[in-house]
């Protein structure tokens, strides 16, 4: 039973009404339809709370999708009450930590834009993200420059839009994807481009998360950390200042 995810279309989406399709036998709660957008691509489940005039609020821990990747599970937090079948709850996204996660999602791909390597691993949070990059020369990146090309961007205020391929499109254009360990969603027939700048002037690649409007509601971005973490392996670290 696939989960409709209206974050897809509005990542600015903060509530929503559904109805509670099926209790997993681990307790967590399938949906109908979401605002919650479950874990994948470095970037954690949200969580929130769930309201039911069965039992009233269900806290939700996280969010995750099922063995099939297209149904969307809704894990409650320990000892919290579950809806029954077949009821109609309202869901009411932790707001602002999903919106920290939409901003820091965004910033990753700007650093991406600057450094011209293969990423190799990544992680969203909400105080900081990184990046994984293999860089053979240690010192192709520095971290001051990074950090003022970066706000240059941001201050810029470009637009962050989105638009959709088909998955021989992107077979065809196999530089879109700047991921070594992480693959865009597939299965559906189509791929979603996140792109910043006009036509993706910035950054044109492949990817299923929540992301901002424009790089100026990012804020501004230190480089704190790069970390060699093995023979090419260089690990950039990103905090809001």
């Amino acid at each position: 039973m696939a989960t409709e995810q209206l974050y897809r279309a509005d990542a600015y989406l903060r509530e929503c009404t559904a109805t509670v399709l099926a209790i997993n036998d681990r307790g967590g709660i399938v949906l109908d339809r979401t605002v919650f957008y479950a874990t994948a691509g470095g970037q954690p489940g949200d969580r929130g709370v769930l309201q039911a005039p069965e039992i009233g609020e269900c806290p939700i821990a996280t969010t995750v999708y099922d063995q099939d990747r297209a149904t969307i599970v809704h894990v409650p937090a320990d000892g919290a009450a579950v809806p029954p079948v077949g009821s109609t709850v309202q869901l009411r996204l932790d707001w602002e930590t999903r919106y920290r996660h939409m901003r820091m999602h965004t910033a990753l791909h700007l650093l991406c834009s600057l450094v011209k390597f293969p990423v190799t691993g990544g992680q969203i949070g909400a105080e900081e993200g990184r990046l994984d990059f293999d860089i053979p020369d240690a010192n192709a990146v520095d971290k001051d420059q990074l950090t003022e090309t970066l706000n240059a961007l941001v201050a810029a205020d470009h637009p962050v839009s989105e638009r959709w391929i088909t998955e021989e499109e992107l077979d065809a254009n196999p530089h879109l994807v700047r991921t070594m360990s992480v693959q865009p969603p597939r299965g559906s027939g189509r791929v979603r481009l996140v792109a910043i700048g006009e036509n993706g002037a910035i950054d044109l690649q492949p990817c299923g998360g929540t992301h901002v409007r424009s790089t100026g509601e990012i804020g501004r971005l230190v480089v704190s950390r790069i970390e060699k973490k093995g023979k090419q392996n260089r690990r950039i670290r990103l905090t809001f200042a």
